[in-house]
């Protein structure tokens, strides 16, 4: 491969690294610690603090006009210019030339409006700043802190569905099987490094690093998944959407269920259907009347997938029905056709459909957003739970190190690169640079490659890249001690470089890839403390490869090989620099 080639990968390279700490040194760097905080929370606080900020604006904009509305409007209100402008251009009045507070509140049709704007102008920037966190360097809860979540295991619900009474030892061994399509699910979700184990016998406690978002975790930690098909009453979902209308403090029961009117006949029971929210969030939209009778259960579920709806352009979730499944499905849309059926999802209408022709095993359903079918699919493909689970205590806790531990960890990392800096260029001069110059490039890879596949790093992880560091010279000083045996047979400088990487690329090859062996049999059966070691490690070896074998060797040639009259220092002393 020619050097331009060559150079060419590295400066590829050093781009891609840059792309994906990106978000990582934005989050890190640029972000206000406040806004981190608000980000880091709930879809449903980042959503009351967007309402509250709106309210509070609109009254302080109020004020300024009723004080002075011929006032200049302040800067952090004049992102609302833009709406208020494109509102005058649409009622075909003049733009004014110079903006007032009564100017900007003539812009736009009502106070609602207004408010929204403003609601909007909150929302965007913290969901962007959420957005953000995800796809930085996540720090572990030794470091950072997290959730730690206690579940129970529903042992009544469980008999009482069954009809029979379980031993400790069969609630423990459903328990257990629980943890392994946790394990998946959570893994599935992209969160890293979880902490996933037994309590007691009849609990799970999950740990999890990072700033997860609560709903999130919630709907497939605590979710049944649970999907049930239900033909809808749409003469009594009228009658009761005319009740609640008017009688508005009979819709909710004082636990704040909605409540059961007394003219549903048995068999019929009133719920909400939700849908997705600018937040996120479920957002009651209306009141449906179902048959309580369940005419498909989400069990007979054999796959799931996401797609996007050609026609409308929003997410759907396809899935196949097992054979019994099938037949069910199709006896229920076969002697329903002409009549609603709904797609209920842990107890709340997601979407609603006519039934036009009788289906067997092949289903599509709407109703969700993108990463609420995501997450739906993730759910019903790695099944039901066999032992339904209820959350006992759900909590952020803080980092279980101390500040001073976590300030030793770094403190090593950078200290253990200075000294390894250090020895290179005392004991190899130039040459030890140019190994120098590897190492930190080898570092910035790492760095960009946890980040880029949204790895927690753990303390763990620290020791991890102490370690590479230390191991990444190893391939140097062979190199270098390569070429220096080739100087003692009189050879060139040129001659030396291009015999030193032959004669040393299968001794590193070979030396690294039993680490890597290691390093990958780690991250398959060790926990997740160790599995953060040897992921590092893992990658610390391939990017010391490259930045040892490649990206040294470039140096080399530009400096010695393809200049004639170049010398080349090895060494402090005479005979190895000839």
């Amino acid at each position: 491969m020619s050097k331009r080639s060559r150079l060419f990968i590295v400066i590829l390279v050093v781009v891609m690294c840059g792309a994906f700490l990106y978000p990582t040194i934005k989050w890190y760097g640029f972000v206000p610690q406040a806004t981190k905080d608000l980000a880091t929370g709930s879809n449903v606080q980042i959503k009351e603090y967007a309402r509250g900020q709106a309210t509070r604006d609109l009254r302080a904009l109020k004020d300024l006009v009723a004080k002075d509305g011929n006032a200049a409007v302040p800067s952090e209100y004049k992102y609302l210019q833009t709406t208020a402008k494109a509102n005058y251009k649409a009622s075909k009045e003049s733009v004014p030339s110079s903006w007032t507070v009564a100017a900007l509140l003539r812009g736009y049709y009502s106070e609602q409006d207004l408010f929204d704007a403003i609601e909007a102008h909150y929302r965007t920037s913290l969901m962007a700043a959420k957005k953000l966190s995800n796809k930085a360097l996540q720090l572990g809860l030794d470091l950072r802190g997290g959730m730690s979540i206690l579940l129970d295991a529903d042992v009544a619900a469980y008999e009482a569905k069954k009809g029979t009474t379980l031993k400790a030892a069969e609630v423990t061994d459903l328990v257990n099987q629980d943890i392994e399509i946790l394990q998946n699910r959570i893994n599935q979700f992209g969160v890293s490094e979880p902490e996933i184990r037994l309590q007691g016998t009849d609990q799970i406690l999950i740990e999890i690093p990072g700033a997860s978002d609560p709903e999130r975790v919630n709907s497939f930690l605590r979710g049944k998944g649970s999907l049930t098909f239900q033909m809808v009453d749409t003469d009594l979902t009228t009658q009761l959407q005319t009740y609640f209308k008017e009688h508005p403090s009979e819709v909710y029961t004082t636990s704040g269920a909605i409540k059961q009117p007394d003219f549903l006949p048995a068999g019929k029971v009133a719920t909400g259907y939700y849908q997705n929210d600018a937040y996120g969030i479920d957002e009651l939209q209306s009141f449906v009347v179902l048959d309580q009778e369940i005419g498909l259960d989400g069990e007979h579920l054999e796959s799931a997938t996401t797609s996007t709806d050609p026609v409308t352009g929003r997410p759907v979730v396809n899935f196949q029905l097992d054979t019994l499944g099938g037949d069910l499905f199709y006896k229920l849309t076969s002697t329903n056709v002409g009549k609603t059926l709904a797609v209920v999802m842990d107890g709340n209408v997601k979407s609603m459909a006519t039934i036009n022709e009788p289906i067997r095993a092949s289903v599509q359903i709407s109703g969700f957003g993108q990463k609420e079918a995501n997450d739906l699919a993730i759910v019903l493909k790695t099944a039901a739970l066999p032992i339904q689970l209820t959350v006992a205590n759900q909590q952020s806790v803080g980092a279980t190190l101390g500040e001073d531990s976590v300030n030793q960890g770094m403190k090593a990392l950078f200290i253990g690169l200075i000294l390894v800096m250090v020895f290179m260029f005392v004991y190899y001069n130039v040459t030890g640079l140019v190994a120098d110059l590897a190492l930190l490039f080898n570092l910035l890879i790492m760095v960009s490659v946890l980040s880029a596949f949204n790895f927690t790093v753990t303390l763990s992880s620290v020791a991890g890249l102490v370690l590479t560091l230390g191991m990444a010279v190893d391939a140097n000083v062979i190199i270098n001690e390569r070429i220096k045996e080739e100087l003692r047979l009189k050879k060139s400088d040129q001659a030396a470089v291009q015999a030193g990487y032959g004669k040393a690329f299968w001794c590193i090859m070979d030396s690294n890839i039993t680490t890597i062996i290691a390093a990958l049999v780690l991250s398959s059966l060790g926990s997740s403390a160790v599995k953060g070691f040897a992921n590092t490690l893992a990658i610390g070896i391939v990017s010391s490869l490259f930045t040892a074998l490649f990206v040294s060797h470039l140096i080399m040639d530009a400096a010695v090989v393809d200049k004639k009259n170049a010398k080349l220092h090895i060494g402090w002393r005479k005979d190895e620099n000839v």
